[in-house]
């Protein structure tokens, strides 16, 4: 049997705008609820499950693979919705995007201080 990656819990404080934050930015849908979570499915079948909590959330980091059009895109509705944005995930860099790998790539934090990535090439996958 592979093994796959189905889902993951996000803590939010708020998971509607939480899950809507994410599907808006990345093009996707925010599924119906399913007992406490608030899904948002990706197109690889991995699920990013909201949950509402009241308590303190310790940031994670989510990595979102995507194309070079899906990356314009993206960065596109970053860029309109007045976010910031870093090329790096301590972000020391400021309004720039990285180009690991002969890709492109950018972190940005969600309303709960989870820190997004997009990027085009996996880590490993390129020259540099």
């Amino acid at each position: 049997m592979a093994v796959e990656l189905n889902h993951t819990i996000v803590a939010a404080h708020d998971k509607m705008a939480s899950a809507r934050f994410l599907a808006d930015l990345l093009g996707l849908e925010v599924a119906p609820e399913y007992g406490p979570f608030l899904p948002v499915q990706m197109p690889n079948g991995v699920t990013l499950d909201y949950m509402d909590t009241a308590e303190s959330i310790s940031p994670r980091h989510y990595a979102f693979l995507v194309s070079e059009d899906d990356f314009d895109a993206i960065f596109a509705r970053i860029r309109e919705a007045g976010l910031t944005y870093w090329a790096d995930p301590h972000h020391h860099h400021p309004g720039e995007i990285n180009h690991n790998d002969d890709g492109r790539g950018a972190y940005f934090d969600d309303p709960n201080g989870h820190n997004l990535e997009i990027l085009t090439r996996p880590y490993g996958s390129g020259e540099d």
